[in-house]
């Protein structure tokens, strides 16, 4: 609604950049950076289910982020690149809909990410009970969780956004329908949902952040009892691309969430949002791929496998 208690049936979203050429340009450099993340998040997800040594919980959980990371990334890539492309104006169930899908898979992603901390956690301090700990049943259980909690916090938060009166135009200061947005758009009280945000915030971001920190604390004084350099090193590369990740999320999320609506200008909202929305999605796979040769042996056999099948076809 806006100030007058007309509805509000579409808004227009300023994007990035109003210049042609420049949009040109971020519209190839967003283009591919969203079929890498796709193809990069597909390939780690095929390769941990088709190979059977990677059927371990740890990549159980890394399949499901890789799968968490292709969709937050097609519910506002797109939308961006069409802005370059002129395509500005988005109807407001679309753009309820894309904030409550941000919402959902953002806090999925920040709670996953803690059960993986636990999932490294259990793995190094308690290694001969780490396949009871961690059974099938107990990291789906685990699993579903993550979505349960981020489902009840992305309608808590979209119905107290959605409820706020705007101040008498639709145009919204961003690349994607955002939560803060909503806020600075207001000309309400928006102390209640300033409140819903920041204690959603606190269950999703710094009650796993700190989860997460105490884990590798743990984990960290563990492995440093372990007398051969080798079973150091394997045991700091299993949890090193993972907190790679952690540092980046948590970082830009909290950095956009947990903190007063006026202290950024929109524009540097924007960059906070590129980073937590746009680069994990992208890093994501390449740094488990890197740091872990598991993976890279699991992505080169199928690489293997898939040049066998065309040359087969190509011989038959």
């Amino acid at each position: 609604m806006d100030k007058n208690g007309s509805a509000v049936r579409e808004f227009l979203l300023l994007g990035l950049s109003e210049d042609p050429s420049v949009n040109m340009a971020l519209f190839v450099l967003f283009l591919l950076t969203y079929l890498l993340t796709i193809l990069s998040n597909g390939a780690l997800v095929t390769a941990c289910v088709v190979e059977p040594s990677l059927h371990t919980p740890m990549y159980f959980f890394l399949g499901n982020l890789s799968i968490l990371d292709v969709c937050f990334s097609s519910v506002n890539v797109p939308y961006l690149l069409a802005q370059f492309l002129s395509q500005r104006k988005i109807c407001f169930p679309a753009c309820a809909a894309q904030m409550f899908s941000s919402v959902l898979l953002g806090c999925t992603e920040c709670v996953l990410l803690a059960v993986m901390a636990y999932d490294r956690y259990a793995a190094i301090l308690f290694p001969l009970h780490y396949r009871i700990i961690m059974s099938r049943s107990r990291c789906v259980t685990m699993l579903l969780s993550c979505w349960l909690v981020s489902l009840i916090i992305a309608i808590v938060v979209m119905v107290s956004t959605l409820r706020l009166p705007l101040c008498g135009h639709n145009v919204i200061n961003h690349f994607f329908c955002e939560a803060t947005i909503f806020l600075k758009m207001s000309c309400g009280d928006t102390f209640v949902t300033e409140m819903v945000l920041f204690s959603g915030s606190t269950v999703v971001m710094l009650i796993p952040s700190a989860f997460t920190l105490v884990s590798y604390v743990r984990i960290s004084a563990a492995i440093m009892r372990i007398r051969s350099s080798e079973g150091r090193h394997k045991a700091f590369s299993t949890c090193a691309s993972h907190l790679i990740v952690v540092i980046i999320f948590y970082g830009t999320a909290i950095s956009m969430y947990m903190k007063p609506t006026s202290t950024d200008s929109a524009n540097q909202d924007k960059i906070i949002s590129l980073f937590y929305s746009v680069t994990p999605p992208l890093l994501n796979p390449v740094i488990y791929s890197l740091r872990n040769k598991d993976v890279k042996r699991a992505l080169l056999k199928l690489s293997m496998w898939n040049r066998a099948q065309h040359f087969k076809k190509i011989v038959g």
